[in-house]
């Protein structure tokens, strides 16, 4: 390319000459980057079970992850909802920069909210960049803040090929990820918030009067799909992480840097059928994204440091650019899934936060978060649940949460039930429990208003 360039350039090429051939040369070099980063698919089938690799193809590459990130927005929006930081119903205002996002988007305009149960349909459906934004800003302070977060969970999580640097995933050169990490997440998610997951089988959700659908094509149409999600841009290709059970097997798939969507797609299915067979149906290894995964301080640290091998600074990409590399929004057919109603929330005012200083930020990031919430709009985080029961079968453990909130409306009018997997003796459990407790004394009296309604029930720290 230089050879070719240099017979545009002569001595006597005039300053204005030379700049603009410069400035093409740069955008080749951005484009061969960016091209040779999606040059060829990854993939990878991971026994959920086991963590054992079944199907491995460069899954290692460094790619762009696309709207794939929201994964990781959500993971720590579930984690917040989970140690009460937030509730499924706390506003989640649109600054100035979250509702200027490009397409796709939920369309709020600034200074208006949704609740966060609203924001979270809105991603694993539209994959609203605007929600994206505005929740890592309300979990983070501001989103280069919420962004070093989004890469520290990542290195707890043993995703070490990933860095972030923005919550929604529209292109950035200093985000990257690999097929493995995000098998990762996806195994994470599952593992960890059970509670939240089935957000991801969601195919559609009203917004208001409108109906929006979502655009993974593999719900509903090859067995045992339950999410997780798509992602596309020009520079990754078609994205997609696909969860599977079929009894008591369970694999989470990924394909990154697909041709098209229905080439990516087709991918996918083939990898579910060749690979769930091969899929262990007791489990018992050493799963690999094991909840904590190492001090969060420590990969925070290691994220804000300098590095020899950092990534090239940022650059935000022109109007036009951003316009040709949005989220995939291919049509997508009526299905007749339940349609959750979403709500709305009016809201008179802008929340302005100040920049958080990185030490503060590691300390609201520090376990136990005590004394200090990063969150604005939420209550301390407590930590605290209380378990009525324990079953082999996951259907029976959602019964008794049904039975103990029928019996006992007004003591748990707050809390939010959920099921927690776990495997003893090579069977796995399921844990009935109810969260969203302010403190240990909460926990303890609301466990004192359920034994008197004959309900058998302990607090526990989570």
């Amino acid at each position: 390319m230089r050879k070719a360039l240099s017979g545009f350039v002569s001595k006597s090429a005039s300053p204005f000459k030379t700049i603009m051939i410069l400035a093409m040369a740069m955008s080749f070099v951005v484009a061969d980057a960016a091209s040779s980063m999606a040059a060829k698919s990854a993939a990878i089938v991971i026994d959920a079970k086991t963590g054992k690799v079944l199907y491995s193809s460069d899954a290692d590459g460094r790619r762009y992850p696309a709207s794939l990130t929201k994964m990781m927005t959500l993971y720590l929006t579930f984690e917040a909802l989970a140690k009460g930081r937030i509730s499924k119903n706390s506003p989640v205002v649109f600054s100035a920069n979250a509702a200027a996002e490009p397409p796709t988007k939920l369309g709020v305009k600034r200074g208006g909210s949704v609740t966060v149960e609203t924001a979270i349909l809105s991603m694993v459906t539209k994959s609203a960049n605007d929600s994206a934004t505005a929740l890592g800003e309300m979990l983070g302070g501001n989103e280069a803040n919420f962004a070093r977060m989004m890469t520290a969970k990542a290195r707890a999580l043993g995703m070490r090929g990933t860095v972030f640097r923005n919550a929604n995933g529209l292109p950035d050169p200093g985000q990257f990820t690999t097929a493995r990490d995000m098998a990762m997440l996806g195994i994470a998610l599952r593992e960890h918030f059970p509670q939240y997951y089935g957000y991801f089988s969601q195919r559609s959700f009203l917004y208001g009067r409108q109906r929006i659908n979502g655009h993974n094509r593999l719900l509903g149409r090859i067995k045992g799909v339950d999410g997780i999600k798509t992602g596309y841009t020009r520079a990754s290709g078609y994205n997609l992480v696909s969860s599977v059970s079929d009894g008591d097997r369970r694999i989470v798939a990924v394909v990154m840097g697909g041709r098209s969507g229905g080439s990516r797609d087709s991918q996918m299915a083939g990898l579910i059928n060749a690979y769930m067979p091969q899929a262990s149906s007791r489990g018992g290894g050493v799963l690999i994204a094991k909840a904590g995964g190492g001090n969060p301080i420590s990969a925070l640290a290691k994220v804000l440091l300098p590095k020899h091998d950092a990534p090239t600074p940022d650059s935000k990409p022109d109007d036009d650019a951003v316009a040709s590399l949005v989220e995939e929004n291919a049509p997508v057919v009526e299905d007749t899934a339940p349609v959750v109603q979403a709500k709305r929330v009016k809201t008179t005012a802008v929340s302005t936060v100040d920049d958080v200083a990185t030490a503060r930020v590691a300390a609201a990031y520090a376990e136990p978060a005590a004394e200090v919430d990063p969150v604005s709009t939420a209550s301390v985080p407590s930590g605290w649940a209380i378990q009525v029961a324990s079953s082999p079968k996951q259907a029976e453990a959602k019964a008794f949460l049904d039975k103990a909130t029928k019996q006992a409306p007004s003591v748990l009018t707050d809390a939010s039930g959920f099921t927690v997997a776990f495997d003893k003796d090579g069977v796995t459990y399921y844990r009935a429990r109810f969260g969203g407790f302010g403190s240990k004394t909460a926990a303890w009296k609301a466990c004192n208003a359920l034994k008197k309604k004959k309900i058998e029930c302990y607090a526990v720290q989570q």
